[in-house]
């Protein structure tokens, strides 16, 4: 883990309950908490630095400094996670839940039974942008095409991947399958070395405000047999709509699917550092909802994590209960 301990933090903080107070003798020598997020012109990089953002305004309080690295993702952040590599992690919920369990769905890795979710964020949807020059309006469309399914790790990569399965088809139903990072795919769509790219991402997102305005791009559905039965059977997936005239040259709404991108943390984390965390954002709500405009939606209540299949971390149930969400 990451925390910068000094020794006579370590028995301050030893000689204290847990809590969020703590006062200016914390922040003299603070824990450093670190965040993994996405690519940088994605929506979890931004997402971190606003909860970080968060945590800072208050660490004269609690003594804590968060930080934020970028990474190539969901599927990334969830493995640091649990090699000790990162404190905690923004994932998308699909892989979290895969990760929880283990197994076939999950690169076929032992359960991560020390996984433990902070703070639901915003809403994710699967999103396929193509040259409208290409014709593609369908994911069908797709078959024997040059598509950017993002890297190997990425949560966007695992994502196409399972909606493949789910509509029997596999990378060689695409003529290609370049790996191109996040940053790097609206530039490979404008300049033909693809014809669609696929992103799992909340909107308004930077990298495909890039691709509709640097080229004449589209989106495209994805609402078919596949994603029904990802419906029907996940609990975490469910029918989304990128709003009309949210980007350029995009007059309607596209429907399609998507999950909630989670804060995740292990066990391992002390539950005054998660307390303290969810109610520097939770307590700064209407400030942390301005700093992005994917976050404009969000409610409070919406943000309580589900304990259906992933537990909440105790440090952050702690909090939701003082104040009635639980």
């Amino acid at each position: 883990m990451r925390f910068a301990f000094a020794v006579l933090f370590a028995l301050t903080v030893a000689a204290m309950p847990a809590g969020f107070g703590g006062g200016a003798a914390l922040a003299a020598d603070p824990r450093i908490v670190t965040i993994g997020t996405g690519g940088v012109t994605g929506v979890y990089y931004p997402a971190g630095g606003a909860i970080c953002r968060m945590v800072n305004k208050h660490r004269a309080e609690h003594g804590i400094r968060c930080a934020v690295e970028a990474t190539d993702g969901s599927v990334e952040n969830l493995e640091s996670l649990r090699a000790g590599d990162l404190d905690l992690g923004i994932a998308q919920a699909d892989w979290v839940h895969h990760a929880w369990e283990g197994g076939a769905k999950y690169q076929n890795r032992a359960a991560f039974a020390g996984l433990r979710t902070l703070l639901e964020l915003h809403a994710e949807s699967f999103t396929v942008v193509a040259r409208k020059a290409t014709g593609i309006r369908t994911f069908d469309d797709l078959k024997g095409r040059r598509v950017s399914l993002g890297i190997t790790g990425s949560g966007q990569r695992a994502t196409a991947e399972v909606l493949l399965a789910a509509m029997d088809w596999t990378l060689k139903d695409f003529s290609a399958v370049p790996e191109v990072k996040p940053a790097e795919q609206s530039a490979a769509l404008c300049d033909d070395r693809v014809d669609a790219i696929i992103y799992v991402v909340g909107h308004p997102n930077g990298a495909i405000i890039e691709a509709t305005t640097s080229c004449d791009a589209g989106f495209v559905a994805v609402d078919n047999a596949g994603t029904a039965s990802l419906i029907a059977e996940n609990p975490f997936y469910a029918k989304t709509v990128i709003p009309a005239k949210l980007y350029r040259g995009n007059p309607a709404d596209t429907p399609t699917f998507g999950v909630h991108a989670t804060l995740v943390a292990t066990a391992a984390l002390p539950d005054d550092v998660a307390y303290a965390l969810v109610k520097a954002v939770m307590e700064n709500f209407d400030d942390f909802r301005k700093l992005h405009p994917a976050f404009a939606g969000l409610v409070r209540e919406s943000m309580v994590p589900a304990q259906s299949t992933v537990p909440v971390h105790p440090g952050a149930l702690r909090y939701f209960q003082e104040i009635g969400l639980r």
